[in-house]
Protein backbone atom coordinates (compact mmCIF):
# COMPACT_ATOMS: atom_id res chain seq x y z
CA UNK A 1 0.00 0.00 0.00
CA UNK A 2 1.67 3.30 -1.22
CA UNK A 3 0.80 6.47 0.38
CA UNK A 4 0.08 9.52 -1.63
CA UNK A 5 1.20 12.92 0.02
CA UNK A 6 -0.96 16.02 -0.65
CA UNK A 7 1.81 18.78 -2.00
CA UNK A 8 1.69 22.10 0.39
CA UNK A 9 0.51 19.38 3.34
CA UNK A 10 3.59 19.03 5.19
CA UNK A 11 4.95 22.54 5.18
CA UNK A 12 1.63 23.74 6.56
CA UNK A 13 1.34 21.39 9.10
CA UNK A 14 5.39 21.62 10.25
CA UNK A 15 4.76 25.59 9.91
CA UNK A 16 1.78 25.27 12.54
CA UNK A 17 3.81 23.26 14.47
CA UNK A 18 7.14 25.23 15.46
CA UNK A 19 6.40 28.81 16.08
CA UNK A 20 9.24 31.23 15.33
CA UNK A 21 9.41 32.67 18.61
CA UNK A 22 11.05 29.12 20.34
CA UNK A 23 13.81 30.06 23.07
CA UNK A 24 15.81 28.06 25.08
CA UNK A 25 14.06 27.88 28.33
CA UNK A 26 16.15 25.09 30.71
CA UNK A 27 19.41 23.67 30.86
CA UNK A 28 20.17 20.75 33.04
CA UNK A 29 23.90 20.18 34.28
CA UNK A 30 24.49 16.18 34.85
CA UNK A 31 26.59 15.27 37.78
CA UNK A 32 27.41 12.40 39.54
CA UNK A 33 27.49 13.56 42.88
CA UNK A 34 25.46 16.33 43.02
CA UNK A 35 25.89 17.73 46.25
CA UNK A 36 29.55 18.12 45.08
CA UNK A 37 28.34 19.94 41.92
CA UNK A 38 26.15 22.10 43.45
CA UNK A 39 28.46 23.17 45.73
CA UNK A 40 30.54 24.12 43.43
CA UNK A 41 27.99 26.15 41.27
CA UNK A 42 27.03 28.09 44.41
CA UNK A 43 30.58 28.97 45.17
CA UNK A 44 31.56 29.77 41.37
CA UNK A 45 29.02 31.75 40.31
CA UNK A 46 26.26 32.05 43.32
CA UNK A 47 23.75 30.34 42.06
CA UNK A 48 20.99 29.54 44.33
CA UNK A 49 19.51 25.45 44.28
CA UNK A 50 15.94 24.63 45.35
CA UNK A 51 14.94 21.14 46.16
CA UNK A 52 12.56 20.24 43.45
CA UNK A 53 10.82 16.58 43.13
CA UNK A 54 13.06 13.42 43.59
CA UNK A 55 15.94 13.57 45.72
CA UNK A 56 19.45 15.22 44.09
CA UNK A 57 16.78 17.20 41.78
CA UNK A 58 16.87 20.80 42.04
CA UNK A 59 16.04 23.65 40.53
CA UNK A 60 18.47 26.97 39.81
CA UNK A 61 18.43 30.25 40.13
CA UNK A 62 21.08 31.83 38.36
CA UNK A 63 20.63 35.40 38.73
CA UNK A 64 18.06 37.53 36.38
CA UNK A 65 17.17 37.06 33.03
CA UNK A 66 20.06 38.43 30.17
CA UNK A 67 17.82 41.68 28.65
CA UNK A 68 18.21 39.87 25.30
CA UNK A 69 17.75 36.30 25.87
CA UNK A 70 19.70 33.36 25.25
CA UNK A 71 21.24 33.28 21.73
CA UNK A 72 22.38 29.86 20.03
CA UNK A 73 25.31 28.65 17.52
CA UNK A 74 25.58 25.84 15.55
CA UNK A 75 29.14 24.92 15.00
CA UNK A 76 31.19 22.22 13.91
CA UNK A 77 32.16 19.10 17.32
CA UNK A 78 35.08 19.87 18.01
CA UNK A 79 37.65 18.15 21.17
CA UNK A 80 38.00 20.64 23.94
CA UNK A 81 39.32 18.13 26.53
CA UNK A 82 42.01 15.75 24.79
CA UNK A 83 40.26 12.50 23.38
CA UNK A 84 36.69 13.84 24.34
CA UNK A 85 34.64 15.25 21.70
CA UNK A 86 32.06 17.94 23.03
CA UNK A 87 28.50 15.72 22.82
CA UNK A 88 25.16 17.44 23.61
CA UNK A 89 24.62 21.44 24.37
CA UNK A 90 27.52 23.48 25.51
CA UNK A 91 26.34 26.03 27.67
CA UNK A 92 27.83 29.13 28.35
CA UNK A 93 27.99 31.83 31.50
CA UNK A 94 28.54 35.57 30.97
CA UNK A 95 29.72 36.81 34.33
CA UNK A 96 30.75 40.35 35.55
CA UNK A 97 34.86 39.61 35.57
CA UNK A 98 36.18 36.90 33.85
CA UNK A 99 39.40 35.91 35.37
CA UNK A 100 37.72 35.98 38.80
CA UNK A 101 35.85 33.61 37.79
CA UNK A 102 38.24 31.14 36.67
CA UNK A 103 40.20 31.92 40.05
CA UNK A 104 36.77 30.36 41.82
CA UNK A 105 36.78 27.73 39.12
CA UNK A 106 40.17 25.98 40.34
CA UNK A 107 39.99 27.02 43.84
CA UNK A 108 36.56 25.27 43.88
CA UNK A 109 37.67 21.75 42.22
CA UNK A 110 37.22 22.63 38.40
CA UNK A 111 39.67 23.62 35.71
CA UNK A 112 40.64 25.40 33.05
CA UNK A 113 40.98 23.48 29.32
CA UNK A 114 41.55 26.58 27.72
CA UNK A 115 43.23 29.71 27.55
CA UNK A 116 40.64 32.19 28.01
CA UNK A 117 40.58 34.08 23.84
CA UNK A 118 38.91 37.26 22.63
CA UNK A 119 36.08 37.40 19.97
CA UNK A 120 36.45 40.88 18.50
CA UNK A 121 33.71 43.08 19.92
CA UNK A 122 31.71 40.45 21.42
CA UNK A 123 33.57 39.13 24.38
CA UNK A 124 36.62 37.54 26.00
CA UNK A 125 36.01 33.41 26.64
CA UNK A 126 37.51 30.43 28.16
CA UNK A 127 36.29 26.44 28.49
CA UNK A 128 36.36 25.04 32.11
CA UNK A 129 35.66 21.43 33.11
CA UNK A 130 33.33 21.55 36.34
CA UNK A 131 33.89 18.90 39.48
CA UNK A 132 31.57 16.46 37.53
CA UNK A 133 33.33 16.67 34.41
CA UNK A 134 31.19 18.79 31.83
CA UNK A 135 32.91 20.89 30.25
CA UNK A 136 31.04 24.71 30.00
CA UNK A 137 32.20 28.16 28.52
CA UNK A 138 32.52 31.72 30.94
CA UNK A 139 32.52 34.86 29.35
CA UNK A 140 32.81 38.79 29.78
CA UNK A 141 31.17 40.52 27.37
CA UNK A 142 33.23 43.36 26.01
CA UNK A 143 32.62 46.93 26.82
CA UNK A 144 31.91 49.37 23.93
Amino acid sequence: MSIERKPGRVGLAYTAAMPNNSYLARFAINADNVPRARDFYQRVFGWEFEPWGPPNFYLIKTGDAPPSGAGGLLQERRELVPGGRMIGFECSFVVGNLDETIRAIETNGGKMVTEKFRIPTVCTVAYFQDTEGNVAAVSEIEQA
